[in-house]
């Protein structure tokens, strides 16, 4: 999942570049080719962010047209190091409307719920989880279908573990230490860290310490109402000793080191372990088939029952343009039924996508040694809440900008916890 990948963001006309060269075209039909008669063929035009399943949705695309031959698909893709939000907005301000696209939900669904079709009495929704609704639930109304549940942490190596003599996992920021020493006593990096990658920064890590705070609704909004502070805050104090050590033993040349470089990296053996989430398993597994691999959770200290979990919930939402024409609309709605409902769509959702289905009718396990962790997370209730879709418009990229300063020494701690704060306030106006 990238998020990949997800805020909205001002500044259309620098993003008219990024779009040009960040999207990746499936079908060459046109909005202007259309017809709006129900019998006639429709084109929906979709506008998504996950890289990773690009081929895949092709060939799931593909299928339906087989069986609904007066409905074909003009798929275009953003995402990976590109910022699909902006993009989107460029889309919007060009004209070019897609009919099915991404929405992150929570501050995201607010922003765009002009835009969005209520999809509240489609036939999934009572399949839905609870936690899957929660992001696109405005009003009492459900206003997109939930991708998957992915989650996060520390994806790890396990022969890499194993020769580093490392038997137990660590749960510890003090273990995760000791664990790191043992790796590079053998000559191998412990970890690859993607920081050329603004979203890897400021939507994942940088949600560790806010997850962990007593309620991160509650901090979030005293941050809203200038009653809450990054500096001083005990949790974020313990959390750079978690940004820190992955400084100190990961890759050479974090800031350059993009997502592709990253999970290559990883995948390759170069490093034991890196921060990412199940998303990367198509990308690991096509580099090397025989990875075997786990998560580890995140720790920002030495409480091993409060560090022990992952982060987890719902990436992404797909969502039906509201103003797309009746007949485009009523094409979007069957194919994202039929997605989650036939025989086939399900079997791309869990084979070929890799997806941890978000629907009570499909079955999720087994899927993969990184899903089935997840799941297991899940069970036992040790998770970690996703919130950097509750942000004001724009945090993310900015809070992963100063990452980056730190990281490249260009800050003290003290200044990067004031241009947070900094930060917060500039962009809640």
């Amino acid at each position: 999942m990238k998020m990949k990948r997800l805020s909205i963001m001002s500044g259309v006309l620098a993003t008219s570049l990024l779009f040009a060269t960040a999207c990746s075209n499936s079908g060459t039909d046109s909005k202007a080719s259309k017809s709006t008669g129900s019998g006639d063929q429709v084109v929906i035009d979709m506008f998504q962010f996950k890289v990773e399943i690009a081929d895949q949705l092709k060939e799931l695309t593909d299928e339906y047209t087989k069986e609904h031959p007066n409905v074909k698909f003009n798929i275009q893709t953003v995402g990976g190091g590109a910022d699909y939000g902006a993009a989107l907005k460029a889309q919007f301000a060009s004209g070019n409307e897609p009919d099915i696209f991404n929405n992150g939900g929570f501050q995201e669904a607010q922003t765009w719920k002009d835009k969005l079709e209520d999809l509240s009495d489609q036939p999934w929704v009572d399949n839905l989880y609870d936690i899957a609704k929660e992001p696109m639930t405005m009003d009492g109304k459900i206003y997109g279908q939930p991708l998957n549940l992915e989650g996060y942490g520390f994806i790890y190596n396990k022969d890499l573990f194993e020769k580093a003599g490392i038997k137990e996992l660590p749960k510890t920021l003090s273990e995760l230490e000791a664990a790191s020493k043992k790796l590079k006593a053998k000559g191998i990096t412990p970890f690859s860290n993607g920081y050329g990658e603004w979203w890897v920064l400021g939507n994942h890590l940088f949600n560790i310490p806010m997850a962990q705070q007593d309620d991160p609704d509650a901090f979030i909004k005293g941050l809203n109402e200038g009653k809450a502070k990054f500096e001083g805050n005990e949790t974020f104090k313990q959390f750079m000793n978690l940004f820190d050590l992955t400084l100190k033993y990961g890759n050479k040349n974090p800031l350059t080191t993009d997502y592709n470089t990253q999970v290559t990296q990883f995948a390759s053996g170069e490093t034991a372990m890196m921060q990412q989430g199940n998303w990367t398993v198509n990308m690991i597994t096509k580099i090397n088939p025989d990875m075997k691999m786990g998560f580890i959770p995140m720790p920002i200290s030495n409480d091993a029952k409060k560090n022990d979990k992952l982060a987890i919930g719902v990436p992404n939402n797909w969502v039906v343009n509201k103003n797309a024409p009746d007949a485009d609309k009523k094409a979007a709605k069957e194919f994202l039924n039929w997605m989650v409902s036939s025989k086939e769509g399900q079997k791309f959702l869990v084979e070929k996508f890799k997806f941890i289905p978000a629907f009570k009718n499909i079955d999720g396990k087994g899927i993969d040694s990184l899903s089935d962790d997840i799941l297991k997370y899940s069970e036992e209730g040790k998770t970690l809440s996703w919130n950097w879709f509750k942000y004001p418009e724009g945090t993310v990229q900015e809070v992963g900008a100063a990452m980056q300063s730190y990281a490249g020494k260009q800050m003290t701690e003290e200044e990067f916890m004031n241009k947070l704060d900094t930060i917060w306030a500039k962009m809640k106006k």
